[in-house]
């Protein structure tokens, strides 16, 4: 039915407790290479060039620093420095929202008191009332996410939707995550038909959270797992891209109804910092929207074997 070995980490790829002057580093010098002089009006010159992308001196003078002092950033050193110099850098680098977002996020992190730099707490167990706001929504495939992908809490038809993902949870003991499954289970390559463009958005999703919270140790393993067991996320993550989801279309093959088009929204939970909320929909009357009257079928049914009959 159709319903529109383990490996040593390479170069660039996370380390274990991560260094944050090397996560800066890496940062820096990859938004410099993807850039030519005539992307910023500089003049190309004659001759081969000894470096990929824009040389140091050149940054420096985009950004209106001295060369010594691009030089001491880009090794990492983002120890005071000001909103103003954020700024010109990221003009400089042409950075978009989020690979701002993560600049400043090193900066802040770099200037963190040691005493500060510790592993966020668990999260909180999802309150009560998340939940009945979840299970309230019957037609709509919604669940709670964590910044390093972990799927905190799901309705029945998110559940459904995302079977595979929550059966190599239990499979692996694992708490269900989109990026562990994307990665290490093989029908991960199945489930989302476009899996080059969601590995990447996992990856850069990932790296955005380490520069936010570089002292997380559940990040530092997960992405030391992923680094260890997956080449195509070690490769991934050498790129240093981060990203900031929002709202867009995702395919995901579902092995009963097949594959559907949706729409997904995600909206910050202002009482949850760092959670979010994920749905998806599909317009009325499309082959997409009677897959998830399916599902939403298939859901109750499972609940009924599980449970029995509600009286």
């Amino acid at each position: 039915m159709y319903c529109q070995y383990v490996a040593a980490p390479a170069r660039g790829s996370y380390r274990r407790g991560m260094d944050q002057r090397d996560e800066v580093r890496d940062f820096l010098a990859s938004r410099r290479a993807r850039l030519s002089p005539t992307d910023v009006g500089l003049p190309a010159g004659t001759g081969r060039r000894r470096v990929v992308g824009l040389r140091r001196d050149e940054v420096a003078v985009l950004a209106g620093v001295s060369s010594e002092y691009y030089a001491r950033l880009e090794r990492g050193n983002l120890a005071g420095v000001s909103d103003s110099v954020l700024d010109a850098l990221a003009d400089a680098l042409r950075l978009d929202e989020a690979e701002q977002r993560h600049l400043r996020n090193l900066a802040q992190a770099a200037n963190q008191p040691a005493r500060k730099r510790r592993s966020p707490a668990k999260p909180s167990p999802v309150h009560e009332s998340l939940r009945r706001v979840l299970d309230g929504m019957t037609m709509v495939p919604a669940y709670l996410r964590d910044s390093r992908m972990d799927m905190l809490a799901a309705n029945a038809l998110a559940r459904e939707l995302h079977a595979p993902v929550f059966r190599y949870a239990e499979h692996t003991g694992t708490a269900p995550n989109t990026a562990r499954f994307a990665f290490l289970d093989p029908s991960g390559r199945d489930f989302y038909p476009d899996w080059e463009t969601v590995s990447r958005g996992c990856v850069a999703v990932l790296h955005a959270t380490a520069g936010l919270n570089p002292y997380d140790k559940a990040l530092s393993d997960l992405v030391g797992e992923l680094s260890t067991r997956s080449e195509a996320f070690r490769t991934l993550w050498a790129t240093h891209d981060v990203r900031v989801h929002r709202t867009g279309l995702k395919r995901l093959r579902h092995p009963a109804v097949g594959i559907l088009e949706l729409d997904y929204d995600v909206m910050e939970l202002v009482q949850e910092p760092g959670v979010l909320l994920i749905a998806y929909s599909a317009a009325p009357g499309t082959p997409a929207a009677d897959c998830l009257e399916l599902l939403a079928a298939l859901a109750a049914t499972h609940r009924a074997e599980a449970f029995g009959p509600s009286v």
